[in-house]
């Protein structure tokens, strides 16, 4: 398991870390992980998962 900061999921998503945030809170996007006090990261796995489904989709 890789845990991806909030660089690295901009990178892969391509939206604005507004934008995930707006998304996270809406349900549609994976949660963060709290990993100390002033870190987040997200789960690449679930990340992928979640690219994966928007291109099953269109």
């Amino acid at each position: 398991m890789r845990i991806l900061n909030k660089r690295q999921v901009k990178e892969l998503v391509l939206y604005s870390p507004q934008h995930i945030a707006r998304l996270e809170k809406a349900g549609q996007f994976p949660l963060r992980v709290q990993l100390g006090p002033n870190r987040v990261g997200w789960v690449e796995d679930e990340i992928l998962a979640w690219l994966e489904e928007r291109l099953a989709n269109r």
